[in-house]
């Protein structure tokens, strides 16, 4: 047997004993090694992509949610290189992603070889952990070294307390593929407990114990850990509970899904101080939420790994790994008060909504009211899961997800496609038009390919969407050049090449037909930028008119 066939085999068999289920691979010839061995696997799930950056993306959608370790394998050079934006997003979101790069040999390095690039540490602080496997060699401890590599790997992978993407890369020589001889000078399986080596992660520290108070908060953003748990405390303690609908607290008679609006009321805000705010996750979406905690006289930010805690508002006075929140006496005006405001800003919004027609806010509400129980879905970065931290009503049987690490609108496609075929149920998706062109890549799957159950809902408004909210609005002359960047672009055409069903919706009482079916296929509604500007501006108008009245 051949060194490159000997790595590969057993790098892949110490994935399977260690719990990996999923390969991600896009095709290559210095990879062909890793390839052929996953390929030959039965034990895991292989999904191929031409394309290294929607490869990439899968295999974060395929981890984010199964919440395992997720493969992904390329050939060397550039191809590498198309992994790092993915790579990055698992690192900010807390995603576990095992790289395994192929390499050219050091003696081909630095002289101007094919395919040949530094990729030694290639992304940086990026990942949790990196290690050149080296050029395999047929002497006897190789195995060892291989099998105890790949389980640490794992591992560091997936925590905890800090789960994230590990590279290995590894450099073959010629040749790449089998060649016929089993033999090799030492056996190439593991250890009789079924893995070279297990791995022990100490206990959390005892939690911090907060002191009894009527007037608490508990904020819930992106990637929080253990929700049920703390919203459950939060309503026994009488506290309102301020979730974005991808942090998974928003559900109950606790949450106060308008808070966006309310905080963005300064009169309203200041009156509802509280004493202590606990903070789960990556709170991100909301500005008036963000100013909000930079004013709070006690912030709690409960983060499982302590090197590495979210306080974008560098307002934390404790930070703790776990924190026990009491039940207070009297604490039941305090609640009230949240409830009424929330009662009162929901029916003016919906108000607003339900008069505005086919508008973005207003989609966002209306598929998540109509999404059946136990259904994913998947939101877009930019404005996608704003609409739904602003429009959404408090619901059960729903998760959320959105890649809110790095608030980048690539890759997309691909991740809700990789969430879908890890998800157990139906799958949808809420995009922007410009997110699908950046991603048309991820529509395309083999036909030998696992399929995704997933209906992409595109909003369509020609354009950045996000950037009519912003201040360049204001900056007329180059404004549609170089921030609206229209592009005219038919969706019907771009699904027909991909094979795709395409439905239109022009109506919101269309959207609960359009989205049935199965399989993987693409909804559109169009909307337009001004008037989505217009309607932002009317929802907080009518809020702040509710709360005066």
């Amino acid at each position: 047997m051949n060194p490159a066939t000997a790595l590969s085999t057993v790098l892949i068999d110490e994935l399977v004993r260690c719990g990996v289920t999923d390969v991600v691979l896009a095709p290559g010839s210095r990879s062909a090694p890793l390839a052929l061995a996953a390929h030959g696997e039965s034990r895991v799930r292989l999904h191929v992509r031409v394309d290294e950056r929607s490869a990439s993306y899968l295999a974060l959608g395929l981890a984010k949610r199964s919440e395992r370790p997720v493969a992904l394998i390329c050939t060397s050079g550039t191809a590498a290189a198309n992994f790092h934006p993915a790579v990055i997003e698992a690192s900010e979101s807390g995603v576990p992603l095992l790289l395994l790069t192929a390499d050219r040999p050091p003696e081909l390095r630095g002289t101007g070889a094919n395919q040949t690039i530094d990729q030694v540490k290639l992304y940086g602080s990026a990942v949790r952990w990196f290690a050149e496997v080296g050029v395999p060699e047929e002497r006897p401890g190789q195995v060892a070294y291989w099998r105890s590599l790949v389980c640490r790997a794992c591992q560091r992978a997936a925590g905890p307390p800090d789960p994230g993407p590990v590279h290995l890369n590894v450099a073959f020589r010629e040749p790449l593929i089998p060649d016929g001889d089993a033999s090799w000078c030492e056996p190439l399986d593991g250890d009789a407990s079924g893995a070279w080596m297990r791995a022990r992660v100490a206990p959390p520290s005892a939690a911090l114990h907060i002191p009894p108070t009527r007037r608490g908060v508990l904020v819930v953003g992106d990637g929080a850990a253990n929700v049920r748990r703390y919203v459950a405390a939060a309503g026994m303690a009488g506290w309102p509970v301020l979730s974005e609908p991808n942090g998974g607290g928003r559900y109950g008679d606790h949450a106060i899904s308008t808070y966006h609006f309310l905080l963005g009321d300064q009169e309203w805000a200041d009156a509802h101080r509280p004493d202590v705010v606990v903070t789960l996750g990556r709170p991100g979406l909301s500005r008036p939420l963000l100013s909000w905690l930079r004013r709070a006289e006690e912030h709690i930010v409960v983060a499982p790994d302590l090197t590495r805690w979210p306080d974008p508002t560098r307002s934390a006075t404790q930070v703790a790994q776990a924190v026990e929140i009491p039940i207070a006496a009297g604490g039941d005006a305090w609640l009230r008060a949240w409830r009424h405001a929330d009662q009162l800003a929901r029916e003016a919004l919906d108000t607003v909504l339900d008069s505005s027609g086919l508008t973005e806010p207003r989609l966002a509400r209306d598929l998540t009211e109509v999404l059946p129980n136990g259904s994913l879905l998947f939101c877009g970065s930019s404005m996608p899961i704003r609409d739904l931290d602003q429009a959404m009503r408090p619901r059960r049987g729903l998760r959320l997800m959105a890649n809110r690490g790095a608030s980048g609108i690539d890759g997309l496609v691909s991740t809700a496609v990789g969430a879908a075929l890890a998800h157990n149920g139906p799958a949808y998706a809420l995009i922007g038009d410009l997110t699908l062109l950046h991603d048309q890549n991820g529509l395309i799957l083999g036909p030998r390919e696992p399929r995704p159950d997933l209906c992409l809902v595109v909003v369509n408004n020609d354009g950045g969407g996000i950037f009519s909210l912003l201040p360049q609005a204001a900056i007329e002359d180059p404004f549609e050049r170089v921030f609206g960047t229209p592009h005219g672009v038919d969706f019907g055409y771009l699904a027909a090449a991909s094979g795709l069903p395409y439905t239109l919706v022009e109506d919101p009482e269309e959207l609960s037909r359009a989205i049935k079916g199965d399989g993987l296929r693409l909804v559109e509604a169009r909307t337009d930028r001004a008037r989505n500007a217009a309607v932002h501006a009317a929802m907080r108008e009518a809020v702040r008119a509710a709360m005066r009245g």
